[in-house]
């Protein structure tokens, strides 16, 4: 009979050991249990005084290290043909026109830069030494002097203004695609009717306004690849349209973009 009750002890093991795992964990502290994941969980402190958060346009915006701003009057130069290709620009205020010049002495404008823009790019891309063109001021101009190890070391760092810097890029080369359909498909009038378009910022999400600073029809010629007796042809036939307005500036009306839907 005793063999028989074997089993009948046997069965009361399993209490055991639930009552031995509950002991275990009645063993530990509770304190302890909670305090782990309550740390996991709790969100990311903001930066304290001794942290700096990046911002693109505070950086943008002073001078300090590897960065210094030039104050350029109306004519003078950013950088020349043919000087050191060794920093970057950001356009803070103005306008300035970049242009080439070709062995025999014959200029031609290649773009308009503003402000919000970078100028001297090429640099950060070409391994090319020396500048291939001269930026000049048209009016009185802020820029921001970014060496290129300056700039190469921010875009690696700081991912906001390697977007910013990106996007730039990105739209200079549609532009420059755009600028390269115009001159082969586009009549020189169609040329000379984008081009004002443009500077009057037409299509952008700012509010369209008087095309500043002043332009010489010598200047648009160069950048519509024309003449300047062409370019003073069709302004005054733009004015009789009603298309534009100048008397020492240039005011673009929207009307203007009816030469794009002329054959």
């Amino acid at each position: 009979m005793s063999a028989r009750d074997m089993p009948a002890r046997a069965q009361g093991r399993p209490a055991k050991r639930v009552s031995s795992v509950n002991s275990a964990r009645s063993a530990n502290p509770a304190t302890g249990q909670i305090a782990v994941p309550s740390r996991l969980q709790t969100p990311k402190s903001q930066p304290t005084n001794g942290d700096v958060v990046f911002d693109a346009k505070a950086f943008l915006a002073r001078a300090g290290l590897g960065k210094r701003i030039l104050n350029l009057k109306k004519n003078e130069t950013a950088f020349a043909q043919g000087d050191p290709s060794d920093a970057i620009f950001y356009v803070q205020k103005g306008k300035l026109r970049v242009s080439v010049t070709s062995a025999n002495g014959k200029e031609a404008t290649i773009t308009l830069v503003g402000e919000g823009e970078f100028l001297g790019e090429d640099c950060m891309v070409s391994a090319h030494p020396l500048r291939l063109s001269t930026a000049t001021a048209m009016t009185e101009c802020a820029l921001l002097r970014i060496t290129k190890a300056e700039m190469v070391r921010v875009l690696h760092e700081e991912p906001e203004l390697s977007e910013m810097f990106t996007s730039f890029l990105l739209a200079r080369n549609a532009r420059i695609q755009a600028d390269l359909v115009d001159q082969l498909f586009n009549s020189s009038e169609k040329r000379l009717a984008r081009i004002l378009l443009l500077l009057a910022q037409f299509g952008k999400e700012s509010k369209p306004e008087t095309v500043v600073p002043k332009i010489s029809q010598e200047v648009l010629a160069e950048m519509i690849g024309t003449t300047r007796s062409r370019v003073s042809f069709f302004m005054n036939r733009f004015r009789k349209l009603g298309f534009v307005e100048y008397n020492g500036e240039i005011r673009v009306h929207n009307t203007l973009l009816n030469i794009f839907l002329q054959e």
